[in-house]
Parts: C-alpha cells; sequence; structure tokens
C-alpha cells in the first residue's frame, strides 16, 4: 500500500458531506509536504548572500546547521501540538486554543494570507523560468501563470488522493534533481575547484560584528527552511496523526538539512570563497563552472523543478486554512464545501485566484515583507502556545510529547523572539506597514464577532 495515501480507514475513507475532508493521508504524503514546501529556489540563490557576510566555510555550514536545528525544534513543539488536536487549519488552531478568538483570528487570516502572497511570487517565478526554458513560451509569461494555477486547480478538484500523488512525484523529482547537482559538481568539479583562485575573503573581525552577521544570515537562512511544518495543515485527513505527524515533520527536515549542507558543500567545493560570496546565483557559478555555457540552463531547470512542489502544496495548504476559518465562523459558510474526493474547492478557488490575480498584478512584491513578517510571528506565537496549553489543559491527550520538556521548547521560544527582534531591528521602517495590518486586524475581528453574535440571536 503507498505510504502517502492510505484506505480502509472506516467511515472516515468515503465520500463526505460538505464540512468534512477525508481521512486518507500517511506518513509518505507528510514528509513529502515538507520537502517539497520546504525546498525551493532559494538554495539555489540565498546561499551566496549568506557566504558574503560570513566568509568562513565552517561558519557558512554552520548557519545553515543552525537553521536545521531551529527547524527541529519547531517540529518538535508543532509535533506535540498536531497530534493533540489534530484540525485542518495548523497554526490558527493552536493559537486560537492557546490564546482565545482574537488570537486565532488574527494568526490564521495572516497565515493564509501569508501563503497566498509567497504562492503569487513562486508561481511569478516559475512562469518566468519557465518561459527562459522553452523558446516559444517567451512573452507570455502571463499565459503561463494562468496554465499553471488551472491545471494545480483542476488536479486538486480531483480529490486529495491526486494532489498527494502529485506532491510526493514532485518531491522526489526535486530532491533527486538536487543530488544531482551535488554530485555533478564532485565528480566534475575537481578540475573547475583546482582552477579556482586562491580567496582573499575574511570572516568578521570582531564578535558584534561576527553575531550580527549570524543573526542576519539565520535569518535568510530560516525563510528558506520555511514551509518545514507544512503536513501539520493535514492532521484531520492522516490515517494515524498520533503516529505519523512526527515522523513527517522529523523525517521531513533531516531530508532538508541534508539536502542544504550538501548544496553548499558543493558550492563550496566548486567555487572560490570570494566569487561564492559575491555570487546572487551561485548554482548557476557553479554550473557554469563544471558545465560551462550549458551551466545556466541547468539551474533555470532545477529552479523550476524545485517550485512546481511548493505551488503543489501551497495550494493544498492553504484552502485547508481558509476552510478551517469558514467552519469556525470566521468566514462564509460556504469554504466548507468539500467534493467526493476531499478538496474543499470553495476554498480552493478563492485561494488559486487571488494567488493569481496578485501574480499578474504584480502586487505580491509589494505584499512580500508582510509575509515574512507574519512568519516570524507567528513562529514566536506558536512557540509560547505550548507551555499554556500544558498550564492550562494538562489532561488533554497527546500522543507525542515535546522532547527536553520545557528545556527544548524554551530554547525554540526564545530564538523565535530573537528573531522576531531582529526583523524589528534590520527593518523597523518596513515592519510598520506590517504592524499596522496587525493592529487593524482587531476591529475586523469585533466586527466579525458582532455579525456573529447577531446571527445567533
Amino acid at each position: 500500500m503507498n505510504a502517502g495515501i492510505q484506505g480502509g480507514a472506516g467511515p472516515d475513507a468515503s465520500p463526505q458531506h460538505r464540512g468534512q475532508l477525508l481521512r486518507v493521508l500517511g506518513v509518505g504524503f507528510g514528509i513529502a509536504i515538507v520537502v517539497g514546501g520546504a525546498i525551493g529556489s532559494g538554495i539555489l540563490a540565498s546561499p551566496g548572500l549568506i557566504a558574503g557576510r560570513l566568509n568562513d566555510p565552517i561558519l557558512i555550514i554552520t548557519v545553515w546547521l543552525m537553521g536545521g536545528l531551529y527547524a527541529l525544534l519547531g517540529a518538535n513543539v508543532q509535533a506535540e501540538l498536531s497530534t493533540a488536536l489534530p484540525r485542518a487549519g495548523g497554526l490558527y488552531v493552536y493559537a486560537r486554543r492557546a490564546y482565545g478568538d482574537y488570537a486565532g483570528f488574527a494568526l490564521g487570516w495572516g497565515d493564509w494570507l501569508q501563503y497566498t502572497i509567497s504562492q503569487a511570487a513562486i508561481l511569478a517565478l516559475f512562469a518566468e523560468y519557465a518561459a527562459a526554458l522553452v523558446p516559444a513560451f517567451g512573452g507570455h509569461v502571463g499565459a503561463i501563470a494562468v496554465a499553471t494555477v488551472l491545471g494545480f486547480a483542476v488536479l486538486h478538484s480531483t480529490g486529495v488522493r491526486a494532489g498527494s500523488a502529485a506532491q510526493q512525484v514532485t518531491s522526489a523529482l526535486k530532491v533527486l534533481a538536487l543530488i544531482g547537482f551535488v554530485v555533478a559538481c564532485f565528480w566534475f568539479g575537481d578540475q573547475a575547484a583546482a582552477r579556482a583562485a586562491p580567496t582573499s575573503a575574511a570572516p568578521p573581525s570582531s564578535w558584534p560584528v561576527l553575531l550580527l552577521a549570524m543573526l542576519v544570515s539565520m535569518q535568510m537562512v530560516m525563510q528558506t527552511y520555511s514551509g518545514w511544518n507544512s503536513a501539520i495543515y493535514f492532521a484531520e485527513e492522516d490515517v494515524n496523526p498520533g503516529r505519523n505527524l512526527p515522523r513527517a515533520l522529523f523525517g521531513g527536515v533531516l531530508v532538508v538539512i541534508g539536502v542544504y549542507v550538501l548544496v553548499n558543500l558543493a558550492y563550496l567545493h566548486v567555487l572560490p570563497l570570494d566569487a561564492f560570496g559575491t555570487s546572487r546565483l551561485p548554482a548557476a557559478d557553479a554550473m557554469q563552472a563544471v558545465f560551462g555555457g550549458r551551466g545556466g540552463q541547468i539551474v533555470t531547470l532545477l529552479a523550476a523543478l524545485s517550485l512546481l512542489g511548493i505551488l503543489n502544496g501551497g495550494l493544498m495548504n492553504a484552502p485547508r486554512i481558509l476552510f478551517s476559518l469558514g467552519r469556525d465562523g470566521w468566514f462564509s459558510a460556504r469554504v466548507q464545501t468539500v467534493n467526493a474526493g476531499g478538496t474543499p474547492v470553495v476554498a480552493l478557488l478563492i485561494t488559486a485566484t487571488l494567488m493569481l490575480a496578485l501574480t499578474l498584478g504584480g502586487t505580491f512584491e509589494k505584499l512580500f515583507l508582510l509575509a515574512a513578517f507574519f512568519g516570524v510571528l507567528f513562529d514566536a506565537t506558536i512557540a509560547t502556545s505550548l507551555f499554556v496549553l500544558r498550564r492550562r489543559e494538562p489532561a488533554l491527550p497527546r500522543p507525542f510529547k515535546a522532547f527536553a520538556y520545557p528545556f527544548a521548547p524554551l530554547l525554540y521560544a526564545l530564538i523565535a523572539v530573537a528573531l522576531f527582534a531582529g526583523f524589528l531591528i534590520n527593518d523597523l521602517t518596513g515592519s510598520l506597514i506590517p504592524m499596522a495590518v496587525v493592529a487593524a486586524s482587531y476591529p475586523i475581528y469585533r466586527l466579525v464577532r458582532k455579525r456573529q453574535r447577531a446571527a445567533s440571536l
């Protein structure tokens, strides 16, 4: 039986009426959605920016391992939360349970917007890469974006099994392609490495400068790791969330760590540190050094493959958030509509429409900072919710309990708060708009709450 899609789970595995999802997913899908949600084109570009700040191979690998450790600490926390509260909606569910309706409302809508904005940016990149790969597509980036969204929407409308299968295929192809990249760099890149000029790069000269460089580098690394928790959004559809979700989270994060470290080692093997640290696209430079003129096309293909899994996963994750918000009364009840294949079709349609509108309008670039701000804020909120629920609801069934409690979860919470503070310090002016959006969510929440009460009379 396929490890990603499992049947025979009793009545939950049969076609559902409105408001219910199919319990048919397994650990294979969970790992695929974590890997597919995290690994994107960022690993092909951002390592150069990080190398330029640190200028030391040991520091470069260390910061990527630290990012992986942070994701593992987060997996430790969210594995407990997702198995104790196995409902669709992910972070929204835990924030609402720990901090009340307003926290859930603000975080849920913010999480859905964050996914939709990020997906719009990824869709635009994918369309550009596809146009670059196929000359006949040149000048038709908008048409490529429309065709891509429609293709995924049709696929997902057939049911969650189809989406799961697509996720497992695209994630496997992505990992295999990157492993192939690493092998090529080490197998064929020895001569390029031998020709590399000696480096004059030096690491930061003082501890304050080094700490600042590490903090900024960690922020960039965590942007590349973002999506590591994608499996939690499908807790309600997992045949055995208590067993499968921890395995998916930890297993998927370990795969991502392994790929990221290997790719960075490949860069360091082929490129001189000076060139690595000044490269905006080190993957292209590495392939250029190994294969010459064909390198750019190879990397473009790698980038396009890496984005397919994120697009597929994002168009599965985000509708589940909207579905959960609608089920709890924070949006139209129509988003609870689930077809016979287990897809929340109205939520999918709304998400895909907004995503496509942002892509074609080019407005996602102005909103991308909003998504990044929400990401670090949500980490800090969820990191502390574990402690609130442990204290308030000690009898809540917990199929998985976080390791090394309270020390490991506390470390995760402290790092999350530090990253959020670093975000504010690094770009206080840019943070004003996201903070204004968060503040504006409260009067909107009060209005929705008022309408809920009026409807209940």
